[in-house]
């Protein structure tokens, strides 16, 4: 072993510093258990260790479960208690959902069905510029219910895609003529991933997190299952995919609105890929089956006898595929992707969990709610103003997920304190999550990979990220409120 890649010495320093200062400099505030607060001070610095880079977020989360456990946050009186505190993460159904998705996913890039469903709409959509961006759009939505890595999905099977496209009309960064068509069409590339992410459970790996939090505020009265959160989710998604590529045209308007040619580029790469295979098919199959039972119709025709669990589903698709040679032990194996986010997710909502079980959540929400409170504003205007500070304050984080695990359950349990119903609170909250992915190039992991395609600027990539948030935020809140009380969920 000639090289060796130890913890990174500042982030490290700044984080552990973080956790000593919680722990032992500031006084535990009245009416929280001291376990709770040593656990807060180790939860925030795994945030800002993960936030810092200090390893891998995995590798962090490792030594994030193994504190737990040789600290007794959870359990001071049993070590045995404690590990298995520590490690009950890893029995989250939710999050073998995430994982076990990731991997069926993989088979849209082995089989070539993802490039396929790209290719095919443009070839139908794409004789005006803004008909390859609704083409892009409509073939991430179509694979966002069973690709839980958005980088994947946006990152992975669309850029590419897009790439291709911007190649073919010579709009290229390193020749200066991004302008042509490749900006624009990478910053909907892009744009297109926030809004896919907020519509499936299924989407993005912390969607199933938020899911775990609302239920451990509010009780299983309040859990958004799969279908349930897909219906909330369509019409205001429908309008943001809509008007995206619009707002986005008129900031930054390509020199190109014409491209007669792409239907055709499109459909030679389709010749290339061939007839329809079969392991395309087979993963069709499966999507399908998979769409059925997450969307729980078994049990709507058939009886609750008949409800499979969403994590149950994801399974069976598994198996399919591994049964049918779509997919070998050595394609799971290697995912580095699903083993990583099994193992960090059940760190992170492992010390979530046990921050509401101490009680710290309530008493930091209910500070939170008092402070907004003594504004003397209504439930809605708390409420609009939490969901503000907790999207814009995305600038300050690197990752979704961190992001998530650090404020939501707090504003989520504040905004109760005000009044807010729960559902609708929860609702906002979580599409929130995902919307606020498009504020910086370093927002998810979807960003760096299109930002360092080099067609936007640092500039133009702000600037359409923080004009798409205003307007995602304006029709989710208003337009997504009357659709949910529509559907009575509040």
């Amino acid at each position: 072993m000639n090289k060796l890649t130890p913890l990174r010495p500042m982030p490290t320093l700044i984080a552990v510093a973080i956790t000593l200062i919680i722990w032992f400099v500031i006084p535990v505030p009245q009416g929280v258990d001291p376990n709770a607060w040593h656990l807060l001070a180790l939860f925030v610095g795994t945030i800002a260790a993960i936030i810092g880079k200090a390893l891998p977020i995995g590798a962090v989360s490792i030594i994030a479960i193994a504190l737990v456990a040789a600290t007794g946050v959870t359990n001071p009186d049993s070590t045995k208690g404690a590990i298995n505190d520590a490690l009950s993460g890893f029995s989250n159904n939710l999050i073998w959902l995430i994982g076990i998705s990731i991997m069926v996913s993989m088979s849209l890039n082995k089989t070539g069905l993802g490039a396929r469903i790209g290719y095919y709409f443009i070839s139908l959509f794409g004789k005006k510029t803004i008909g390859i961006a609704y083409s892009l759009a409509i073939a991430e939505t179509i694979l966002a219910p069973v690709t839980p890595s958005n980088t994947a999905r946006g990152g992975g099977i669309i850029h590419p895609i897009m790439r291709s496209i911007a190649d073919s009309f010579n709009s290229k960064p390193e020749e200066g003529t991004s302008g042509k068509i490749g900006r624009y069409l990478s910053l909907v590339n892009y744009n297109i991933n926030p809004i896919t992410s907020a519509m499936f459970i299924t989407a993005t790996a912390p969607n199933p997190l938020i899911v775990s939090l609302i239920i451990g505020e509010t009780g299983s009265e309040n859990e958004l299952t799969w279908s349930m959160w897909a219906i909330a989710a369509f019409v205001p998604a429908i309008v943001s995919l809509f008007l995206m590529p619009i707002v986005i045209y008129f900031l930054y308007k390509p020199e190109i609105t014409h491209t007669p040619n792409a239907p055709h580029f499109a459909k030679e790469r389709l010749a290339q890929l061939g007839p329809i295979s079969l392991p395309e098919k087979i993963t069709l199959g499966v999507f399908a089956l998979l769409l059925i039972m997450w969307a729980g119709i078994p049990a709507l025709l058939f009886g609750d006898a008949f409800s499979i669990n969403a994590t149950t589903a994801a399974f069976i698709g598994l198996s399919i595929l591994l049964c049918t040679g779509v997919l070998n032990w050595d394609d799971i194996l290697k995912n580095k992707g699903a083993w990583d986010t099994v193992v960090w997710f059940s760190a992170l909502v492992m010390m979530a969990s046990f921050l509401g079980k101490l009680g710290l959540i309530k008493w930091l929400s209910l500070s939170v709610g008092a402070g907004i409170d003594s504004m003397g504003i209504s439930w809605v205007s708390g409420m609009i103003l939490l969901v503000l500070i907790y999207v814009y304050s995305h600038y300050f984080f690197a990752s979704t997920t961190a992001h998530i695990t650090a404020m939501f359950a707090a504003f989520y349990a504040a905004g109760l304190a005000l009044g807010a119903p729960p559902m609708l609170l929860g609702l906002i909250l979580a599409f929130s999550s995902s919307l606020m992915m498009s504020l910086t190039h370093y927002g998810t992991g979807t960003a760096p990979i299109i930002f360092g395609s080099g067609y936007a600027t640092l500039g133009e990539w702000w600037k359409a990220g923080f004009v798409m948030s205003i307007v995602n935020l304006i029709i989710w809140i208003t337009l997504g409120s009357l659709w949910w009380k529509v559907l009575g969920y509040w």
